[in-house]
């Protein structure tokens, strides 16, 4: 448990920092304070992690939940339709890319069988 907390926390931490990052690092010992926050969050002494976890992230999880269930429900509901009609879409073209390769090759076929006389059709038999 403890580990989930510190991996939640430091994805929300990365996630914020990816913007804020370019506002701020130019503050002087930028870097050495975020350096320091993070073994903050990750030192077993001061469970860092632990505190913001209770603090902050899960009272607004408890808060959103049924908001953040609904999203899923949908976003699986989106993902399943998605698959279907790309499925499908996909299985057309592929179809069509058999059909038009069948007709072609049966065209290059027939003109290749035309450009031969019958006696050479008959050595050829013979030859064999």
């Amino acid at each position: 448990v403890r580990w989930m907390m510190y991996w939640i926390v430091f994805a929300l931490f990365m996630a914020t920092e990816t913007f804020t990052d370019l506002l701020i690092s130019w503050f002087p010992f930028y870097y050495e304070v975020k350096m320091a926050f993070v073994i903050w969050l990750l030192s077993p002494y001061t469970r860092g992690a632990s505190l913001l976890y209770r603090r902050f992230v899960h009272p607004t999880l408890a808060r959103k939940e049924k908001d953040i269930d609904a999203f899923l429900v949908r976003a699986r509901e989106r993902g399943y339709e998605t698959v279907l009609r790309v499925g499908k879409r996909g299985l057309n073209l592929a179809a069509t890319a058999a059909v038009q390769a069948a007709t072609k090759g049966q065209g290059a076929l027939t003109g290749r069988l035309r450009s031969f006389s019958m006696q050479d059709l008959h050595s050829l038999s013979e030859q064999a």
